[in-house]
């Protein structure tokens, strides 16, 4: 399975497929697979690249 999570980057904003209560986060870094987020409702949170394909928000 191709990592969808190696094109994000530091900025970039991202919702969890799994935790849509989390709302909308923005990724801090993403290094050898794990990718840390702050989500608007959970905070930061380190997501598994080979677990989780996060989903890319660009309308917000």
């Amino acid at each position: 399975m191709e990592d969808l999570n190696a094109i994000l980057s530091p900025g970039m904003l991202v919702r969890h497929p799994g935790q849509p209560d989390w709302g909308t986060g923005q990724v801090q870094s993403n290094i050898g697979g794990r990718v840390t987020v702050n989500f608007r409702e959970e905070g930061k949170i380190v997501i598994d690249s080979s677990r989780v394909a996060l989903i890319p928000v660009f309308d917000e």
